[in-house]
């Protein structure tokens, strides 16, 4: 009984209404005799009379309208093909003519606003090595170290020129922007006249100095107003008289093939602050 039980479970979860073993089942219920008799042929449908079908015919003849053919249709033609023909379009007029006049005139008038120019980033320091100053470059903007590689190269060209190599310090370094509240210029043309301001008033408070070191691009540039042209060249600056410009430590550094050139215009430029010296 419990197989017959979960055999119709089966059949149920399967969805199978009514099934046909194909042979006898162990533990099954017996089967019912109507439904294994083989299924009879559907008995086939008398065929009407010939009375009847003649009738049905006639009737349909006499209610069916007589046949006619379609008239015929001429042959349609399609239209010619008209040639288009383009208008030209009258120029605008009247108000809207008198707008576009007046936009193009005021377009034309109104000049282009210049861009605000950003300003220019560095940092520089004066020092003081014997008879010439040095307003050298900072490359990572901070205060030059004994342990420095740019300060130890610094202090090979100040030996190789003749100069003592301790440079001292003048004043606090320079940096640009000023950072300062309020509407400053911050611009190039007010770098350039903060910088030549400030190394003319340390100037005149030391001794004498007979040639200017500007050492690195932004010295060359806002106190010299000089370029990389510029570099090993002797350059004079109205009031803070003869400077030489070098290129800077950390360029030196990098591209070690210019020490050459920068010690042939040693050679030639060397001549002032030693004469300065000696006497």
């Amino acid at each position: 009984m419990i197989e017959e039980v979960r055999r119709r479970a089966y059949l149920a979860a399967m969805q199978v209404a009514s099934w046909l073993p194909r042979v006898e089942l162990p533990f099954a219920a017996p089967s019912r005799p109507e439904l294994l008799q083989p299924l009879s042929a559907p008995e086939p449908e008398p065929a009407p009379a010939p009375e009847v079908v003649a009738s049905v015919a006639k009737a349909v003849a006499e209610d069916a309208p007589a046949y006619q053919a379609p008239p015929a249709q001429a042959p349609v033609v399609p239209p010619a093909t008209r040639p288009k023909i383009e208008v030209p379009r009258p120029a605008p007029q009247g108000r809207m003519a008198k707008t576009e006049a007046v936009e193009e005139a005021t377009e034309a008038a109104v000049p282009a606003q210049p861009q605000p120019i950003a300003p220019p980033r560095f940092a520089l320091q004066l020092l003081r090595a014997g008879a010439c100053a040095v307003l050298v470059e900072l490359p990572n903007g901070e205060p030059l170290q004994g342990r420095d590689p740019a300060y130890l190269l610094l202090k090979d060209l100040l030996r190789a020129a003749g100069l003592p190599d301790s440079p001292q310090l003048i004043g606090e370094p320079v940096r640009w922007p000023l950072l300062v509240r309020g509407q400053m210029d911050q611009g190039p043309e007010a770098a350039r006249d903060f910088l030549q301001t400030f190394v003319g008033a340390r100037l005149e408070e030391q001794a004498p100095c007979s040639c200017l070191w500007l050492v690195g691009l932004p010295a060359i540039r806002f106190a010299g107003e000089g370029d990389e042209q510029s570099y090993n060249r002797e350059l004079q600056i109205e009031g803070l008289g003869a400077a030489w410009a070098l290129p800077g430590l950390e360029l030196l550094m990098d591209e070690p093939e210019r020490k050459r050139s920068l010690w042939q215009a040693m050679q030639r430029v060397r001549q002032r602050w030693l004469n300065t010296s000696e006497s």
